[in-house]
């Protein structure tokens, strides 16, 4: 009898095992990372009789999760890459509206003042139109500000972000150091804790949505978590620490350190996966290309707008001034170039810029192997550049003179305080666009107008014409006021002769003066023909049409009150097209205006990239956590059928019991 009695209430206590599993399952529906759990019933064992083995009812020897290791690591690696992608993407989204639009962008700007300056050589002595020009170069120079003042609040937005995912991921570690320890004691039982399991993996799959993770299970049921290439985050209930703090070589820029006890390692280069590695993606290989291409275009405007303005004479008859400030003054030279804090020296290191045209978009990191050595890494293409020397000249046969991608760094202030081993990080165009501005405050400054003019003689018998000088450059600034005391105010003129075998020669009067060279030798008279001569240091090119007689004479004079020139205003529009940016290492180079374009382009491009990695990630992630949940997720529907049907085991096994007990009382009413 006690045999039933065992039977039906073993059954009761396994019926109300499962009741409990499954109203543990039902209250947990919605508990994020919940695994739904089963009672694991087994047989008791048999008694043997004469009647041959009987057996004792049932019992609960487990309480398991359904889970699914392989699903539960797609769902952490697709978070990973969810979260990655939608913080590059949220970014380069805000980047892209930046540069394309029609209100802040640079386009509209270049635009503009290209198109007021093409007002202005239509009428070169109007003050009006000249005015609207110098009004379009400060709204240009405005815009480049403008632009690089939100990329800059980027960079401090992306700042702030890593330094709250940091102290996320710190927390979230040290949750998972916890639930390491409770898990190992609690497994000491000999029993799986399947809750604390759950929100041990919950607590990672959080995590994962902040920084790539590398999980590695251990044989008392801890987890060791990795980041980076190996880095330890978490080792069984110990966490480590991650820091956003100032970057060594660049304190407005937050690096991520993992501190481990008292020691502490850089793993900015390292992180991938997440928001913080979607972050780091992006400052790296969109922010600092952004910042350096707009910088970039600032200076070589400003270089050849300058340049070429010191070429031309302005409405006073005075050489042309710099529209922009300069491209290498002390406040420029003072954001290009930052010393490490642990070099051995303060010396700073200034950066000039000679051609911009030759520059990249690049940043470097410098190295002094000697007091005077050192050796360049660009860090765009990581290319090591070098040795130079600071003491090395111009034209050195080793190629140590320390210039280099439009770079000279020959004049140091500080030369002979630097010691082998300091590294600067140099930043040549990063920071140039918030420092663009128009120096010149009066339109009649604009120097539109040529220094030469040339026109044939009135005694000419021949067809021969010559087009009107232009200035390609000299060993120095242009100085009128030195030419005209060389030559005196009429200028020089040059004679043709004919040659006895058909050729003929430009021969300069009879009082050449600082002319060279004083024969110019014209191989195909009729035909057009290009020459170069010099005077005073500065070439001039012009150009012979026609065909010329012996005799012919052609003057080249200065430009007096050339009020009504508008030809160095003619070489200014060129450099809309003219290509004078990207040149490096022999490139053909390309137009300011193309130079902008193909920045939005690229960062259109990224962007449409970014987007539809965005849905593709999406849709994985949602795959991946509908996988993990047809298998682990809480089904209300199955959880009730199951509730009815453990409720008819528990009414069932009850039964048993109140059959037994009849059973009983009948037996001892019998013995009565």
């Amino acid at each position: 009898m006690s045999d039933l009695f065992q039977v039906g209430l073993s059954g009761l206590r396994a019926a109300q095992t499962q009741l409990s599993v499954t109203g543990q399952n039902i209250t947990n529906v919605n508990t994020p990372g919940y695994s739904r759990q089963t009672a694991i019933q087994t047989t008791n064992p048999a008694n043997l009789t004469g009647a041959g083995f009987m057996g004792n009812g049932t019992k609960v020897v487990d309480i398991q999760r359904i889970y699914n290791q392989f699903l539960t690591n797609q769902v952490r690696s697709t978070t990973s890459a969810a979260a990655a992608n939608e913080a590059y993407r949220t970014q380069i989204e805000e980047l892209n509206s930046t540069l394309s639009s029609t209100a802040s962008g640079i386009t509209t700007g270049m635009q503009n003042y290209f198109g007021a300056l093409q007002t202005a050589i239509e009428d070169p002595a109007s003050l009006p139109a000249r005015q609207l020009f110098l009004s379009e170069a400060q709204g240009l120079a405005g815009r480049f500000n403008s632009v690089h003042a939100q990329l800059s609040t980027q960079n401090r937005f992306i700042n702030d972000q890593m330094t709250t995912v940091a102290q996320q991921v710190t927390r979230l570690a040290q949750s998972v150091a916890g639930f390491n320890d409770a898990i190992a004691k609690a497994a000491a039982n000999g029993a799986a804790p399947n809750d604390l399991l759950d929100a041990r993996d919950e607590a990672i799959r959080q995590l994962s949505g902040y920084i790539g993770v590398t999980v590695v299970n251990q044989d008392d049921h801890s987890i060791n978590l990795f980041i980076g290439s190996g880095q330890p985050l978490v080792i069984g209930k110990e966490a480590s620490v991650l820091q956003a703090a100032p970057g060594l070589a660049d304190p407005s820029r937050m690096d991520i350190r993992l501190v481990s006890g008292n020691a502490g390692q850089d793993v900015t280069g390292l992180i991938s996966g997440g928001e913080l590695g979607g972050l780091l993606d992006y400052r790296r290989d969109v922010l600092d290309l952004a910042l350096n291409a707009l910088g970039r275009m600032s200076l070589g405007i400003a270089s050849e707008f300058n340049q070429q303005l010191a070429k031309g004479l302005d409405l006073n008859g005075n050489v042309g001034g710099p529209l922009f400030n300069d491209i290498n003054s002390r406040d420029m030279l003072d954001l290009r170039s930052r010393g490490r804090e642990s070099n051995q020296s303060d010396a700073s290191l200034d950066v000039r810029i000679t051609d911009t045209s030759q520059l990249s978009t690049s940043d470097y990191e410098l190295t002094f192997t000697s007091d005077t050595e050192f050796t360049v890494r660009r860090i765009g293409d990581n290319r090591v550049l070098g040795p130079f020397d600071l003491n090395a000249a111009p034209g050195d046969p080793n190629g140590r003179y320390p210039a280099f991608d439009g770079l000279d760094l020959s004049q140091q202030p500080d030369a002979g305080n630097f010691r082998s081993g300091d590294r600067y990080l140099l930043t040549p165009t990063r920071s140039a666009a918030q420092g663009m501005a128009v120096v010149m405050t009066e339109p009649q400054q604009l120097a539109f107008a040529a220094p030469m003019a040339a026109q044939a003689g009135l005694d000419n018998r021949g067809t021969g014409a010559v087009s009107q000088p232009v200035l390609l450059g000299g060993s120095g600034p242009l100085d009128m006021d030195a030419l005209v005391a060389l030559t005196g105010p009429e200028g020089v003129s040059f004679t043709y002769s004919a040659n006895a075998d058909g050729t003929g020669t430009l021969e300069l009067s009879a009082d050449p003066g600082p002319v060279s060279p004083a024969a110019i030798t014209i191989a195909a008279p009729g035909a057009a023909q290009q020459f170069e001569f010099t005077l005073g240091g500065q070439s001039f090119s012009m150009g012979l049409s026609g065909r010329a007689l012996d005799g012919d004479t052609f003057t080249v004079s200065f430009n007096q009150g050339g009020v009504a020139d508008n030809r160095n205003a003619l070489q200014l529009s060129e450099l809309q097209n003219r290509p004078v940016l990207g040149k490096t290492e022999g490139a053909r180079g390309f137009s300011l205006l193309d130079g902008y374009g193909d920045l939005v382009q690229r960062v259109a491009t990224f962007t449409a990239q970014a987007r539809t990695e965005s849905e593709a990630n999406q849709a994985m992630l949602v795959q991946a956590t509908n996988n993990r949940n047809s298998v682990s997720a809480v089904n209300l529907d199955e959880e009730a059928a199951s509730l009815i049907q453990f409720e008819q085991y528990y009414n069932a096994s009850a039964q048993i019991i109140q059959v037994a007990r009849t059973v009983f009382d009948t037996l001892i009413n019998t013995m009565r």
